[in-house]
């Protein structure tokens, strides 16, 4: 058991326990076409399979404003004084109550993919680049790389299959119809939400990029070049 203390002053007990090595397994879901595709983004946090989409909740933006009205008074504070240390906490609270929020609901976005789908497959996101580019504050905000590392370790304790697809697939160009790399390219494009393909099949961006990651994913478990 390890104690931690928080900067708001909160005392957690983290505790390791063993456990049989199939003691969190699932049951398999008696669909075997409980499969999804994963497409992230920012407008909506997530799209699966048959449209579903999660809404990007955006945590640190709804509280933004209470961040910088704390720092602002933090600022004034004297060097040392007491009154210092208080709007320190103050501060510290906010970040603690997005870190919180965010956790929790990336716990639950997670828990549920996992309980409806016996396989699951993600694009593979170089997120590191991501929090560098125009939107970090928005790739930040959203947390990608936690819910990615987190529904791998969850679909691997509950037995299910899950893939990454390589990052340089052409998930949002390749038309899921015909095949042909028609659909919206590079950040001049980003705003494109619905294309034509020359086949003549509408898409919407982010329907189509989940069937093509699925689709992938599939093609790399058949082949054995993915951990199931």
């Amino acid at each position: 058991m390890t104690i931690i203390k928080t900067t708001t002053g909160k005392y957690y007990a983290s505790f390791v326990v063993a456990v049989e090595d199939d003691s969190d397994m699932m049951e398999p879901l008696a669909d075997s076409d409980t499969e999804t595709g994963i497409d992230l983004g920012l407008a909506d946090f997530a799209v699966l399979r048959g449209g579903k989409v999660i809404q990007n909740p955006r945590f640190f933006k709804r509280l933004e404003r209470r961040l910088k009205k704390a720092q602002r008074a933090l600022s004034r504070r004297v060097m040392g004084s007491a009154n210092r240390a208080k709007s320190r906490i103050k501060v510290a609270l906010v970040y603690e109550k997005i870190k919180n929020s965010r956790s929790d609901w990336i716990n639950k976005q997670v828990a549920t993919i996992v309980a409806e789908n016996q396989g699951i497959y993600v694009e593979d996101l170089h997120v590191k680049a991501l929090i560098r580019g125009h939107a970090a504050k928005s790739w930040h905000d959203a947390a990608a790389g936690m819910f990615l590392t987190r529904l791998e370790s969850k679909a691997a304790r509950a037995g299910r299959t899950f893939a990454r697809v390589d990052r340089f697939f052409p998930s949002t160009r390749l038309c899921s119809a015909c095949g042909d790399l028609t659909g919206p390219k590079g950040v001049a494009e980003l705003g494109v939400r619905k294309w034509t393909c020359g086949c003549g099949a509408v898409h919407d961006r982010d329907q189509n990029a989940e069937i093509n990651i699925r689709r992938e994913g599939k093609r790399l478990v058949a082949a054995g070049q993915a951990d199931t």
